[in-house]
């Protein structure tokens, strides 16, 4: 019965905000958007880049920002077309910035992005209808670092790896996970019921940071940095030997494409 309190709580400002300065006094690193162009700078210099995810409500800002800070080469990867504005800023910029049209987990588009030393993927794996499938898809094309920005649900302390599927939830259900009064605008099928011609617009997944942690564990990830917050997680990971091989969508032969790998 303390769950349902605990988040609705968090989901008030001034309950979130002494969330923050509470792990903040635990030792924990705490979390924020504004805190990824410090992240791709750390890791952006004399590597090659791709930004997975790249398009929606940044158009394309992370992957300018990777080949200001010094990458050698940078992929943006998106389901949806370049925006104007991404097009009008790469040529501002007389930018090399390549855009690649596609969805991650499909295998023509892992071919066409190939392994790059560092994977950029924030705000995407809630709105995926199969996060595993995208864990494992950006593990084939990670040589050395995944930057990875989620929203989460808060840790429920008597059953961990949770997890809560957003879709067909009932008006109140959903009701629950809405984040307006944290200053969330829209979220698409949690304050509004799922709608299937919104794609990959809907919100999708709830994931607990200990599920989280154990999808990328179970995908070929170790966890080397956390800043949490409490409805989000940004991690930085290593690609580390996968524990299984799992097929990914229109592979036919699972077992001749992980020897080739």
């Amino acid at each position: 019965m303390f769950y349902p309190w605990k988040v609705k709580f968090l989901k008030t400002r001034p309950g979130n905000l002494l969330w923050r300065y509470w792990r903040a006094w635990r030792g924990d690193t705490i979390g924020d958007y504004k805190f990824m162009p410090k992240y791709i700078r750390q890791y952006a210099m004399n590597s090659s880049f791709a930004d997975i995810g790249c398009m929606w409500g940044v158009n394309g800002e992370y992957a300018f920002i990777a080949e200001k800070f010094g990458a050698t080469s940078v992929r943006a990867v998106d389901v949806f077309g370049p925006t104007p504005e991404f097009e009008v800023k790469r040529k501002s910029l007389n930018s090399a910035v390549e855009f690649i049209l596609g969805d991650i987990t499909q295998p023509e588009t892992i071919a066409a992005v190939g392994i790059v030393d560092v994977v950029f993927c924030a705000g995407v794996l809630y709105h995926h209808p199969s996060p595993f499938d995208l864990l494992v898809a950006l593990r084939r094309i990670c040589g050395s670092t995944l930057i990875l920005r989620t929203f989460t649900i808060p840790e429920n302390s008597r059953i961990a790896n949770t997890a809560v599927y957003f879709p067909m939830l009932k008006p109140k259900d959903r009701g629950f996970w809405n984040l307006s009064s944290l200053g969330v605008s829209h979220q698409a099928g949690i304050s509004d019921s799922f709608n299937p011609y919104q794609g990959y617009g809907n919100w999708f997944w709830g994931i607990s940071p200990s599920c989280l942690k154990s999808l990328l564990q179970t995908a070929g990830f170790k966890i080397e940095f956390c800043a949490t917050e409490a409805f989000a997680q940004t991690v930085i990971c290593t690609p580390m030997a996968r524990p299984f091989f799992h097929r990914l969508p229109n592979e036919n032969n699972a077992s001749e494409i992980g020897e080739a790998m």
